[in-house]
């Protein structure tokens, strides 16, 4: 027909598949990453079967600031993938478990190695590394060498998913 336009093609990119948003979330959670991070060495920990045990830091984290970390979409992006007992939030992620009750599911211990490196316990898992810098691909070289999270941020984000039991 005269004046008609032939229809666009869809790109690849719009079959964008979970593989491809975990990355894109990575990148995203790297580049609003809190810059406290940058002067940090990763503490060393040991992982007993499915759980880091210990503390990063030593001490237990803190439950507000834990909650404050998963709920920014600057820092933490958990709603990003998952969602959980969050009234105020909107738009929070299906691609992952809700969060409610993982105090309830997971010890402390197991909670810290799905924080610290969930591909530790499923290597197909689409849920970034936040305590580990060896080993990834495609990370900008403004942010190569450093975690997602400081030792403390994550113990804080433990105290608090810890706390979620039945809700």
């Amino acid at each position: 027909m005269t004046g008609s336009r032939p229809s666009p093609t869809k790109s690849s990119a719009d079959g964008c598949g979970a593989l491809v948003c975990a990355v894109a979330l990575a990148a995203v959670i790297a580049s609003f990453a809190d810059d406290a991070r940058t002067e940090e060495q990763l503490r060393p920990y040991t992982v007993v079967e499915d759980a880091i045990p210990q503390s990063l830091t030593g001490a237990k984290g803190d439950v507000e600031r834990g909650r404050n970390i998963v709920v920014n979409r600057q820092v933490g992006l958990c709603l990003l993938c998952h969602s959980g007992p969050f009234p105020e939030e909107k738009f929070q992620g299906t691609l992952a478990p809700d969060l409610k009750g993982t105090g309830a599911r997971w010890s402390e211990g197991q909670l810290r190695l799905r924080i610290v490196d969930a591909s530790r316990l499923n290597p197909g898992t689409i849920m970034p590394p936040y305590y580990r810098i060896d080993g990834l691909t495609r990370v900008a070289p403004a942010f190569q060498g450093k975690p997602v999270l400081t030792a403390e941020q994550i113990e804080d984000v433990v105290a608090y998913l810890a706390t979620l039991r039945n809700e």
